[in-house]
């Protein structure tokens, strides 16, 4: 009998690990943070008490708040903008019988290999003491200083960073999608006399859909949980300029010791991201 239960039930147990993960440290974590989000607890002590939605009432009146919200939809926005069209622009090239095809297509992946940390401690060191060089030298004045201290150009260099590592993903996913378009179709369509453009957009878009689909919820899951580039490269500054949601809830778990108010801004950041989503799926549903 024990030997036909488990041929019989083996499978749950495979079913129950990930299940039993899943509930420890995804959705116990979530219910805690939860519950905390309605307290005033400061982290450092086993004491505090329940206030109700009075951390969720001053949220929406914290400037620190507003700011961020500010900074992570532009930083979003660019980001999905960013990541398709770059992403499909190059991966339309490498999709080309062009000379050392290989080498670029390795070279253009390169960046999705490095720790985000690491790529922005590098370019930390570039934005300080290598770009006002070249400023210099070409005699641009606004590449002269750190365009990490300006809080007229520190967003647009965290972007650049930002898509300079980001974009790896996206080109290998649109060039693994316009590889499996069929042949034939794009040919009959040559045949009868469609340009590269007819091509691209009444063709290769069509089929890309999924792939573009894809790459907006990396881009937009990438842009609203934002934290370690931008921890690297500016830390938040000059001015909270590139503070973003995941920054702030750091900041004020562990700089300002109030843990009970990070995890409402948590809480909030979680409604939006699944509301986000949910819009998302729908409308990619209409274009399937």
């Amino acid at each position: 009998m024990k030997g036909k239960f488990l041929t019989r039930n083996w499978g749950y147990l495979f079913v129950m690990v990930p299940i039993m993960l899943q509930l420890i440290f995804f959705f116990y974590p979530l219910l805690r943070g939860f519950m905390y989000s309605l307290t005033n607890w400061s982290g450092l002590t086993r004491n505090y008490d329940y206030i109700g939605f009075e951390n969720f009432t001053r949220i929406f009146s914290d400037n620190r708040f507003i700011t961020s919200i500010q900074f992570t939809v532009v930083f979003t926005l660019a980001l999905i903008i960013g990541e398709i069209v770059i992403g499909l622009a190059v991966a339309l090239l490498l999709n080309e019988k062009i000379p050392a095809i290989g080498f670029f297509r390795t070279a253009y992946f390169f960046p999705a290999v490095l720790s985000t940390v690491t790529v922005g401690l590098i370019f930390n060191q570039l934005f300080n003491y290598g770009v006002p060089q070249i400023g210099e030298w070409l005699n641009i004045e606004w590449l002269q200083g750190n365009l990490l201290a300006n809080p007229k150009t520190v967003v647009g260099g965290v972007i650049f960073v930002a898509l300079w590592q980001g974009v790896a993903m996206p080109i290998i996913i649109f060039l693994a999608g316009i590889q499996s378009i069929p042949t034939d179709i794009t040919e009959a369509a040559q045949i009868d006399g469609a340009n590269k453009w007819e091509l691209f957009f009444k063709i290769k878009l069509p089929y890309l859909l999924p792939s573009i689909s894809m790459v907006f919820i990396l881009a937009l899951k990438s842009g609203l949980t934002a934290f370690d580039n931008i921890y690297a490269l500016t830390g938040g500054g000059p001015q909270n300029k590139t503070t973003s949601l995941g920054l702030l809830v750091y900041n004020t778990a562990f700089k300002t010791n109030e843990v009970g108010y990070a995890n409402a801004i948590a809480v909030v950041l979680f409604i939006i991201i699944v509301v986000i989503s949910v819009i998302q799926m729908r409308i990619s549903k209409k274009f399937e």
